[in-house]
Formats: structure tokens, sequence, C-alpha cells
């Protein structure tokens, strides 16, 4: 049995490494094990670096926002304080626990019989128990300050760097020699930086704000760590390098957005989405699709030809293009009506229910449930719902 097992695993382990899968024809693994120029060639072992480096910017970013997002929070006005605690109510809260925390308005109608009270008061009791298993404004603001941080800083390390790389001005360089493409340092440190921040996000995803779109989230995190650790093991880093300064392109808009949107400068919100909408667009539906599919499909099809790793990797870019397609569509109707409302519109994901959190915060001393506030229908203003947000 333990041979059988052991065999299976062997045979398993061979087609994942499979010279035939991964590299072009007449090229082997121990043509890539020489020391090359520079960093030499890209190797599997390499991505072993990359837990322990996130790791370490998990902790960064724990440090950021506590000494430097916090401040800023504070200083911008927002309140460091949870929402609105209801009074205490074993019936209620036993509802909420185990049967609904959306009760219908039959139910409603029958704890107001239980417990005499008003319809309208056990309606917002469930409002404020929903929002105090939600984080504050400041939690989310100091998330958002720290991903703008980072994507900012990285999409102008990207720029610096692509700007002295010669595939950056002639994409047919990204094949030229290929797979003989040795790393460089600058290269090397910045596929490493992406990817160990995105399983930074794999890590921080199970402690950070729960949205509605957790598990879509999750899945596009373990698909982009798949796409850039797939383009870094069979050396397609130079075409990787301009998908990933790309997207970074757009994502601290969206992100410089959001922070807007949590320090109430609404305009300067609007604003920063329209702007991160037409970055958006063109960058995913002009220029990926003319710039970056044109080479990997044809400029490489001429000089390398296909090869079994080749149609995984362009599948996987064209899959990425049709959510670019989707998300454009979604970002478009937002900003047609930031446009036409002259206000950003809702956000599906939002995490905050009622009027507004801070109606709950200015109201701790009398009780809020006495106001005209909806019945959590209206939500704090946001930026575009959806999965890519994110990090796209």
């Amino acid at each position: 049995m333990a041979k059988t097992a052991a065999g299976a695993l062997s045979l398993l382990w061979g087609w994942l490494w499979s010279e035939r899968f991964w590299m072009p024809q007449n090229v082997s693994w121990a043509d890539l094990e020489g020391p090359g120029d520079g960093y030499g060639y890209p190797q599997a072992r390499h991505i072993l670096s990359v837990f322990p480096l996130a790791a370490g910017v998990f902790s960064v970013r724990l440090l950021f926002e506590w000494f430097i997002a916090k401040p800023c929070a504070l200083h911008v006005g927002i309140q460091d304080s949870g929402p609105y605690q209801p009074p205490p109510n074993a019936i209620l809260e036993k509802v909420f626990i185990s049967i609904t925390k959306y009760p219908d308005k039959k139910r409603l109608e029958g704890l107001s019989k239980q417990l005499d009270w008003d319809v309208r008061k056990i309606q917002c009791w469930f409002r404020h128990r929903r929002n105090q298993d939600k984080p504050p404004t400041l939690t989310k603001f100091c998330e958002s300050m720290w991903r703008f941080t980072f994507y900012l800083c990285i999409f102008c390390y990207g720029i610096r760097f692509l700007w002295s790389s010669p595939w950056f001005w002639d994409t047919r360089q990204c094949w030229h020699s290929y797979p003989y493409q040795p790393l460089t340092s600058g290269l090397y440190y910045y596929y490493i930086m992406e990817l160990a921040f995105y399983w930074s996000l794999m890590f921080s995803q199970f402690t950070d704000i729960k949205r509605k779109d957790f598990l879509i989230m999750f899945v596009h995190h373990l698909a982009t760590i798949g796409l850039i650790t797939f383009s870094y093991i069979n050396n397609m880093v130079r075409v990787g390098t301009l998908v990933m300064c790309l997207h970074d392109a757009s994502d601290f808009l969206l992100e410089a957005a959001k922070l807007a949107n949590y320090a109430k400068y609404q305009r300067l919100c609007d604003t920063l989405f329209v702007i991160f909408s037409a970055v958006f667009m063109v960058t995913r539906l002009g220029i990926y699709p003319f710039w970056i599919l044109n080479t990997t499909l044809f400029e490489s099809w001429e000089m390398i030809g296909p090869y079994p790793s080749w149609w995984l990797f362009n599948g996987l870019l064209l899959v990425l293009q049709v959510l670019h397609v989707i998300w454009s569509y979604l970002i478009a109707r937002i900003a047609f009506k930031a446009l036409i409302r002259g206000k950003v519109s809702k956000d599906d994901r939002s995490d905050v229910e009622s009027s507004s959190e801070e109606e709950d915060v200015t109201t701790n001393t009398k009780s809020p449930c006495g106001s005209s506030s909806s019945n959590g229908a209206n939500r704090v203003n946001g930026h575009m719902g959806g999965s890519y947000w994110a990090e796209e």
C-alpha cells in the first residue's frame, strides 16, 4: 500500500514538473541551472523566500496602520469609536444568534407583541446589533491607507524599473532568447515583493473586514498568486512585469477614492472614482488587449512557438480579460451615476448599515431608536462592489 502511494506521488510529481509541459521544445530544467548573469535564472525554490517576506510585509502593515494610518484618520476627523451598542435583550439576542439577523415582517410583529415594543424599535435594535459586529470607519480607513501606500509605491517602482528595460519599449524583447533570460536584481525584487504582498493579503483576509465577496476575493488572490508564480517558474517574468505594472496603475486610485469617502470628502471621492474608472478602462480594455495580449499571443507565437504551458498562460490572461470587461461595465454604471447624480453610488459590500455610522456615534448619549433613519436600507457611500476591488 505504501509503495503504491509512493509510486502515485512519484508519477504526480513527475507530471507536475514535466519539462515538456513547462518548457519549449529542446529545453530542459538542466539548461536553466547555470548561473547566467545577475541572479541567474528563475528557480521554483526561489518562491519559498516569499513566505517569510509575506509575514514581514504583514508585520510592517500592522505597524503602519497603528503609527501612521490611525493618526491620519484621527486628523481628518474619523472618530476612534465603535457603533452604538443596543440595550441588552435576551429574547432578541437569541433570535439574532440562532434564527435570523434580518427578521421579516411576520417575525417583527410577533416579537413586538411578545416584548410590547414598537416594531420600529425592534428594527432599530437589529440594525444596531448588526453594526455591532462590524468594524468602524477608522479600521476601514487604516486598511485602505495601507493598500493605497503599497500600490502607489510598487507602481512607482515598477515604472522606474520598466523605464530602463528594453521590453517596455519593444515587447518583442520579452521573447528574445527565451527562456535564457537571466534575472536582474531589480526584476527579482519586483516579482518577489508583488508575490509577497498578495500572500500577505491571503493571510490578512481572515483578520480584515469581512465582506460579502470574501470567497470571491479569496479565489481572486489565489488566482493572482498562481499566475505570478506560474510566470516566474517558466521565466515569463518580462511580460509578467508589464502585466503587474499595468494592473497597479489603477489600484491606488481606487484606494484613494475610498479614503476620501471614509473622510467624508464626497466631491474628492467622486472625482477620484471617475479618474479611477477612466484609467481602469484605458489600461484594461485598451492597453492590456492591444499591448499585452498582442505580445503573449502573436509575437511569442512567431518567436518561440506554442507549447503546453504557453497555452495555459495565455488562457489565464484571456480569462483575466473577460473579467476586465465585466468589471468595466460595473464600474461604468457607478461612474455614470456619479456624474449624473453628483454622488458615487452605494457600495453593495458596505460594512455599516443605517443612515450613517456617525449618527450612531453622535447619539450614544440618547436612544437612537427614536430616530427616523431607515431600516438598514441605506448604506455608507462607497466605491464599486465586486471582487476586483482589491486588487483586481
